[in-house]
């Protein structure tokens, strides 16, 4: 990802809310990558610590948090998201330090932003930046999750143009004005598969450092490139219905799943050895969660293959939110990694 960041002569500013992990950030580290993103401002806090100088928080500025973000704006070249002409205004007044601040845009995907169609609130907005001394405008973010439910290669790549299209309109408008405007677009599964990233200023995936079963559905990568696995005991056993059951529930993986052949599931077996795993000729699927409670429905001929008191590996469908709810990894090298824990 880096090297196509260089070759594109764009800022790689990789998302670090998926591994949320010091030293696998010193690995981005040995690639060249001196700024990152976070999803959170305790996670800034936390790279901030380990040596990050210029950290993005791609959430929208909370107001609750202004505390911790004048302490954070003191120390480090923080960049901001903001929405709305309230929270500009109230970072505006609140602030102690510069910091830079990005308007989030809606691609698409729903989740927050201004519509990427809705000029005239957009260009208000824009307006607003006139005069301001705290906020220094960066730019346009977007982050086009959509790509995520995207059924085909083809699609992922009309929702990435679509946007470009779009955003290189907006820079277009406002460039003379602020000639240093960055447009910064992330998402894994465009800057997966697409190789050109002519037009976009900065680029900010994540989920590509492990990937996952989502991203292996989308054909964004292969089985084998997942890089995490959980390790769940095996706490019972019931041959009368071929089922396992694993201490790894709804806490440890959500409850994001995917759906193949009219079957939902929320992960994948693989069999552990020697820190490693193995994947399987045949599929065989996390299909039940609760709270602690996962069940796997396997075959006679497996069932007898797996012990109770053992660990099986389960290839999480999300693997941002499945590495989020614990607080360290085992490599294979069997050493023990921590990780940001809130």
């Amino acid at each position: 990802m880096a090297e196509k960041a260089w070759k594109n002569n764009v800022e790689f500013r990789p998302h670090f809310k998926t591994h949320q992990s010091h030293e696998i950030g010193s690995w981005f580290r040995e690639c060249g990558v001196d700024k990152l993103t976070v999803s959170s401002v305790q996670m800034a806090q936390y790279f901030a610590e380990d040596g990050w100088g210029n950290i993005t928080i791609a959430f929208p500025l909370n107001m609750l948090e202004i505390a911790e973000i004048n302490e954070l704006a003191k120390a480090i070249t923080l960049n901001v998201l903001v929405e709305s002409k309230k929270v500009l205004q109230f970072a505006e007044d609140s602030l102690q330090s510069k910091v830079g601040v990005f308007v989030k845009i809606d691609t698409g995907y729903h989740r927050t932003g201004i519509p990427i169609d809705n000029l005239d609130e957009i260009d208000k907005l824009i307006k607003c930046f006139s005069g301001k001394n705290k906020c220094q405008f960066k730019g346009f973010l977007a982050h086009n999750g959509h790509t995520y439910k995207a059924s085909s290669i083809k699609e992922i790549e009309r929702i990435h143009f679509n946007t470009l299209d779009k955003l290189k309109a907006l820079k277009a408008k406002y460039i003379q004005a602020f000639p240093n405007l960055t447009l910064s677009l992330g998402d894994t599964p465009s800057m997966s598969v697409l190789n050109d990233f002519r037009d976009i200023d900065e680029i900010r995936p994540g989920n590509f450092v492990f990937y996952d079963l989502m991203q292996s559905n989308l054909d964004v990568c292969l089985e084998e490139d997942i890089a995490v696995a959980m390790a769940c005991p095996v706490v019972a056993k019931h041959k009368d219905r071929n089922q396992i059951v694993i201490y790894g529930g709804g806490v440890h993986f959500s409850k994001e799943s995917l759906k193949i052949n009219d079957q939902i599931f929320f992960g994948k077996l693989v069999l552990l050895e020697n820190n490693m795993w193995t994947i399987l000729p045949r599929s065989y699927y996390l299909t039940s969660l609760s709270q602690e409670h996962g069940i796997i429905q396997l075959d006679k001929m497996m069932i007898n293959k797996i012990t109770v008191g053992g660990l099986v590996g389960i290839l999480p469908v999300h693997s941002c939110l499945t590495a989020d709810k614990h607080k360290f990894y085992l490599t294979e090298a069997s050493q023990t990694t921590k990780k940001f824990h809130p």
